[in-house]
């Protein structure tokens, strides 16, 4: 079976299980449909791993409101007219058409994000104190689990970035992910992850990355790398003093707009779409990460776009229209 076909099958089964559990959140779902829907969950052992992972899924879509949230956040009483039904179960596919493939086939699901120690919803950054006086950063939609007894000192990275400032005499302190493990020593550094890579930059101090081919390289401070499939990618320079989600900015120079969009669209809850056609038009500035919806008003008064709303959490930019 080719990777597309997989991928097409992935995303039915997802369709399915949003079905199923839209039907039962209505609160109209009969005995024969409870039946039925534990006939498909028995059905193959992909049935049931997704029917697990669409339950976890539906808590990140508490953060939106009832125009994307799921059939649960629109309810009103136990008694559904047919048309209501039909409106439920239609939901519930735009819901599983949001559902990307790699969260269906990846280790790392959201019920595992919910279950870390640690993590953050969209749009949110924490941070805290770890027991030597370290300080640990959860970026948005970050997840890390801590092992930090019987003289362990481990972080596991399970989706999204982190930024670690080690205390001068602390210990190292190991950070596992997907694609390997690093060891900080003194360090302070930042570690994306997401399902191709996960990016080391280091800004002082040291960490070592091992890959899971056994592969490894030191970076210092100034220095950033990737652990990926393949290994460890070659060393780049990079700017360790520059602003950034730390401090609640995201600061850009000449960047293309479908980049920054991209990137912008991990801090803000919803739907965030744009023209192909704006790909290729820059941004430079710094801006204010607690505020996406000032952020796409700047990009309004400086570049030749123009915002088109579902609602504040459905959004698509478009080049703007210049009347003659």
């Amino acid at each position: 079976m080719s990777d597309m076909a997989r991928d097409e099958q992935a995303r039915q089964v997802a369709r399915a299980a949003a079905h199923w559990l839209a039907l039962l959140e209505s609160g109209t779902a009969s005995a024969q449909e409870h039946e039925q829907l534990q006939r498909w969950r028995e059905q193959c052992p992909s049935h049931e791993q997704v029917w697990q992972r669409a339950q976890g899924l539906r808590q990140r879509f508490t953060e939106l409101p009832p125009e994307l949230a799921m059939a649960s956040l629109d309810r009103h009483d136990s008694k559904r007219s047919d048309s209501t039904r039909r409106a439920i179960l239609k939901r519930a596919l735009v819901i599983a058409a949001l559902i990307p493939t790699g969260w269906i086939v990846s280790r790392q699901t959201p019920v595992m994000a919910w279950r870390a120690d640690l993590h953050t919803a969209t749009g949110e950054r924490r941070t805290l104190q770890l027991p030597d006086g370290s300080q640990l950063q959860l970026n948005t939609a970050s997840a890390v689990n801590l092992d930090f007894l019987d003289g362990k000192r481990q972080l596991s990275l399970i989706e999204g970035e982190i930024a670690l400032s080690m205390v001068g005499n602390a210990p190292a302190v190991t950070i596992k992910t997907r694609m390997g493990q690093i060891v900080a020593s003194g360090a302070e550094l930042c570690v994306r992850q997401d399902e191709r890579r996960c990016r080391v930059s280091v800004a002082r101090g040291s960490a070592d990355l091992i890959s899971d081919q056994g592969q490894t390289l030191r970076l210092k401070g100034g220095e950033r790398a990737s652990l990926s499939a393949q290994g460890i990618t070659p060393v780049e320079r990079f700017d360790a003093q520059q602003p950034d989600w730390r401090q609640g900015v995201l600061t850009v120079e000449n960047r293309p707009l479908g980049s920054f969009l991209a990137e912008l669209s991990r801090y803000r809850p919803g739907i965030l779409r744009w023209e192909p056609e704006l790909e290729a038009l820059k941004v430079t500035g710094s801006f204010r990460l607690d505020n996406t919806d000032r952020i796409l008003d700047l990009l309004v008064a400086s570049l030749p776009v123009q915002v088109h709303s579902r609602t504040r959490y459905w959004i698509t930019l478009g080049p703007r229209n210049i009347s003659a």
